[in-house]
């Protein structure tokens, strides 16, 4: 056999290298093994143009994840596209009835009286019986875990006197919170359409959803029971009732705060789910799944790639360099500052806290008297020269207003001490 020179051996190479190259088609050479970061996760294009991650096959008509600390978008497919949204409906009543709460409007222990039209409700409901009788806090439980229709629209009456009243203070607070998309027809999503008026978009849906967990986080003492039970008190006497939750990820999902489903044969499946974890809290809301655990499969996958995509940065009050400052007309000539609070902002992958800017401000004249607690000034937090979040400085005393014998003290003290 004849010995191969070096050139021959080149030569011999090289045809393997073309012949490897004629018969290998496109993806049939093996991936490099690469360990990615989960904040490196690749991109493809959305219908709106922007950026999402490859990998997250949402197949639900829209869908969007929202970071609830700040209201960014980490995530949209058809965020407004005006959908029927069931008994997602619900999360506005259950934001009405929080704030009624706030304002001293209504208690957890009044009674409300169900009336006729609210018992008359079809659907998913716990078969309140007219002239009946539930607690506030009763008919919440039945609006969060069973998604009660006949309870939502008693609460709609207790608070306004009528559900079209209460309906229409829905439509203000919706046009409140930038919900574009949205208008609603009544309190329970039950059995409407776009073409009469009651519909929503998965935006939206997160906007309210939002707004209830961030201004009434006391919801997940409610939207988290998996099993409860009322009892119903009418003239054929006294009965228990059973409760299940239809959110089916409280039982196998880390974090997991709510919120609410909702399915009809027109809206499909629907879900704005919420949770929270490490001081990362997120909204993820699917409209018009085809299946009912698709809903909640697909949620949790958005939930999980916000989660792994998010940190959070923290400065805690002692942190912040503050001074004391002069305040005029005072019994002292310095009050001292103090900040409450810790401040706190998720960070996504594109972001890290070498980006965030502290600019700490007082008013040029701070005139006395001041109470302890009273703003004084105020932390600024900016990014890329955008405001993203502030804390309050206030008064660590109360400084009284001077009087002539304190300005006589004040001269006095001034000239033994120059």
């Amino acid at each position: 056999m004849k010995k191969r020179t070096p050139k021959t051996r080149y030569h011999f190479a090289a045809i393997l290298l073309l012949a490897a190259l004629f018969f290998c088609q496109p993806g049939q050479f093996p991936a490099a093994s690469v360990r990615a970061d989960a904040a490196a996760v690749a991109e493809t294009e959305t219908e709106s143009g922007k950026k999402a991650p490859a990998g997250l096959d949402i197949t639900a008509k829209s869908a969007v994840l929202i970071e609830n600390n700040s209201g960014r978008i980490l995530y949209e497919k058809n965020k407004d596209k005006e959908l029927v949204p069931a008994s997602i409906t619900k999360i506005m009543t259950l934001l009405l009835i929080f704030d009624a709460l706030d304002e001293g409007k209504i208690k957890l222990e009044d009674s409300v009286t169900v009336s006729e039209y609210a018992a008359k409700m079809g659907g998913s409901q716990v078969y309140l019986e007219p002239g009946e009788t539930q607690s506030v806090k009763d008919m919440i439980k039945c609006i969060s875990i069973s998604s009660a229709n006949d309870a939502a629209v008693a609460m709609a009456e207790h608070i306004c006197g009528s559900e079209s009243a209460f309906v229409e203070k829905m439509n203000q607070k919706a046009q409140e919170l930038g919900m574009k998309h949205t208008h609603f027809k009544n309190c329970n999503g039950l059995d409407d359409t776009i073409k009469s008026g009651h519909y929503s978009s998965a935006y939206d849906v997160a906007l309210m959803s939002r707004a209830l967990v961030t201004n009434h986080p006391q919801i997940s003492d409610y939207s988290t029971i998996w099993m409860d039970e009322i009892t119903h008190q009418t003239r054929k006497g006294e009965s228990k009732f059973g409760l299940t939750n239809t959110n089916k990820l409280l039982r196998i999902y880390n974090g997991i705060t709510g919120l609410k489903t909702g399915s009809t044969s027109k809206a499909k499946y629907c879900f704005s789910g919420t949770a929270k974890r490490d001081g990362i809290s997120l909204t993820a809301v699917i409209m018009a799944a085809p299946d009912p655990k698709i809903r909640f499969t697909q949620a949790a996958a958005l939930l999980d790639y916000g989660f792994a995509n998010c940190s959070v940065y923290q400065e805690k009050p002692e942190a912040i360099p503050l001074v004391p400052q002069e305040i005029r007309h005072g019994t002292k000539n310095t009050v001292t500052p103090r900040v409450e609070k810790n401040f706190n902002y998720t960070l996504t992958k594109e972001e890290n806290a070498e980006m965030i800017k502290r600019t700490i401000r007082f008013p040029k004249n701070l005139c006395a008297p001041i109470k302890e607690g009273d703003p004084i000034g105020e932390v600024i937090y900016t990014m890329n020269e955008k405001e993203i979040g502030t804390l309050p400085i206030v008064a660590a005393e109360s400084i009284g207003l001077a009087t002539f014998p304190d300005y006589l003290l004040k001269t006095w003290n001034r000239f033994l001490f120059q």
